[in-house]
């Protein structure tokens, strides 16, 4: 396996949360109705594992917020969910498989996502 794209961003998770409540569609825009129903700190965390996706792919214009996902496993571990926009660039990149690290604490929220071919 090789290393496709790397990608990682941090969000203020008040700041986020100010912007949610300033913008009510934004919520709509961004997350798929399973990520809607979490908390802001969550929410955070997945608008920042969203935008390292689209840094790992080299940040092409055209990629729909929707059409990456983070999921959760039983164990709890996230796993990323490509589909549309997203899954069509990974697939031009060869992407073949993706790995997603989330965190928050004091205030923020950050993720790091590793694309393999």
């Amino acid at each position: 396996m090789a290393v496709v794209g790397v990608g990682i961003d941090v969000v203020d998770i008040d700041r986020f949360a100010a912007t949610l409540e300033r913008t009510p569609a934004m919520r709509l825009r961004l997350f798929t109705p399973a990520e809607q129903e979490l908390g802001i700190a969550s929410l955070a965390a997945r608008f920042a594992a969203k935008e390292a996706v689209a840094k790992a792919l080299g940040a092409p214009v055209g990629l729909s917020w929707l059409d990456a996902e983070v999921v959760c496993e039983d164990s709890g571990r996230p796993h990323l969910q490509l589909r549309g926009t997203v899954a069509i660039r990974a697939a031009e990149l060869g992407v073949t498989s993706s790995h997603v690290s989330l965190s928050h604490d004091a205030g923020i929220a950050s993720a790091v996502v590793v694309l393999e071919s």
